[in-house]
């Protein structure tokens, strides 16, 4: 009971610093992180870690790239 309560108001905070997440919406997804993290195994959690991991970057190059304007040099002429 107190992990929840605790994964709600860790939650709620995290919400604050994404966007498009209000604070019930952070809430309740800490208090799902809350009751994953009491039912899957380590390694699952560290998979779970690590494609999350990989897909931020792979979020991030594909803005990146498409951000990025053309690389053109001036001409030295």
């Amino acid at each position: 009971m107190f992990g929840k309560i605790i994964g709600g108001i860790v939650g709620a905070k995290a919400a604050d610093h994404v966007r498009g997440i209000g604070g019930t919406g952070g809430a309740l997804l800490g208090v799902g992180a809350a009751t994953l993290a009491r039912r899957l195994s380590l390694p699952a959690m560290l998979a779970i870690a690590a494609g999350g991991y990989a897909y931020k970057r792979y979020s991030d190059k594909r803005q990146k790239g498409a951000s990025a304007g053309p690389k053109v040099r001036p001409s030295a002429t």
